[in-house]
């Protein structure tokens, strides 16, 4: 267990003077006013200093009380062991403290009496008057320790769940990757040997040149969880440009996404799964292709990205995209990353075709 650092325990120690220096000028102004409200004409500066004075055995014990209710909480299943322990803590706090304090007015003899009391009848007398508020200082100090201990320790979980968050997040990442490399590295190879047969060479580098800037982006962010929108958008051209000389003018794709919506945060890989999912479904299994409309808006704080595809409503085939590994991925990501605030919905268009709509919330860089 590691030492508090030096300007912690200064820190604490300022709080702890500045909090016993403010209830002992109460204390001690509250005095002086009694005085003055029953007459007397005596000199309020030694009755003000021995009451500020005597308050300082609770100063010095409060980082005791404090470790004392951190090392034993009244919780359930060791309440009695906690109990007995602040229990004889508080005993013999009030007794030193009030010690002291019977020992300043017997020596310093604020009041002048003519003849002051002894120490044993001014302890007794300074005990007994003082025990509710001893009670009560005591309780303060160990309630605003659990209050301040339990807020550090929910401020320390939620960073340790964001942490845990943000590794999921990454770890699902990495399993979308891994899902979409092996098949998308296949088709594109086998469309590139096509294109070599066909002797169609120009057409077969580029796709080589758009599969190498592909795989080159996707390694430089595989790190990051969250993108900005405009970075999204430009990763899915590349892709798409891969897949356009793999279909020709069977694939038609249409972008429409503001660019003002550019530096919105969105998760990484959240349209090229959809695209490809669109393009597997819609455009590969009709001879005529298809089309594929990617579409964002922002609305009242929420960004909300469609991908529509004007391929048939296939139930078995639609169920199960939207439980397979691609979107119950991003699914999974969307809640760790937004929660309740974040949405995927897969349904069929009235007039034709089928969209996924993505809605979360609409937060900037």
């Amino acid at each position: 267990m590691t030492n508090p650092r030096p300007d912690t325990r200064s820190t604490r120690w300022t709080w702890i003077a500045a909090i016993w220096c403010a209830g002992a000028l109460f204390e001690s102004s509250q005095t002086i006013l009694v005085m003055h409200a029953i007459g007397s004409r005596r000199s309020w500066l030694a009755p003000f200093v021995v009451e500020f004075v005597s308050w300082l055995p609770w100063a010095l014990a409060t980082p005791f009380i404090v470790e004392l209710a951190r090392r034993r909480p009244i919780v359930r299943g060791a309440l009695l062991k906690a109990a007995t322990a602040h229990l004889a803590a508080f005993a013999v706090i009030s007794t030193v403290a009030e010690a002291w304090a019977a020992m300043l007015r017997v020596v310093f003899n604020p009041w002048h009496h003519s003849q002051p009391p002894s120490f044993a009848n001014t302890w007794y007398a300074s005990l007994t008057d003082q025990i509710l508020t001893f009670v009560i200082a005591y309780a303060l100090i160990s309630t605003v320790t659990y209050v301040v201990d339990s807020r550090k320790n929910i401020e320390r979980q939620m960073t340790e769940t964001a942490r845990l968050n943000e590794e999921l997040s990454r770890a699902q990442l990495a399993a979308l990757r891994g899902q979409m490399d092996p098949h998308f590295m296949f088709n594109t190879l086998n469309s590139v040997v096509g294109l070599v047969r066909d002797q169609r060479n120009d057409a077969a580098v580029g796709m080589i040149v758009g599969l190498s800037e592909f795989l080159r982006r996707a390694s430089e962010d595989s790190h990051r969880t969250q993108v900005t929108l405009a970075e999204e958008v430009e990763y899915l051209q590349r892709y798409i440009d891969i897949q356009k000389v793999r279909f020709g003018d069977r694939l038609r794709v249409s972008l429409d996404i503001p660019t003002e919506l550019g530096n919105a945060q969105v998760p990484n890989l959240l349209l090229q799964p959809l695209v490809e999912n669109a393009i597997k479904h819609g455009v590969s299994k009709r001879i005529a292709g298809g089309e594929i409309r990617v579409a964002g808006e922002q609305h009242d704080g929420t960004l909300r990205l469609t991908v529509y595809n004007d391929g048939p409503w296939v139930r078995e085939d639609l169920e199960a995209t939207s439980c397979g590994v691609g979107l119950g991925n991003l699914r999974t990501r969307l809640l760790i990353l937004h929660g309740d605030r974040s949405e995927l919905v897969l349904r069929p268009v009235d007039t034709g075709g089928v969209e996924v709509v993505v809605t979360l919330p609409f937060l900037v860089t």
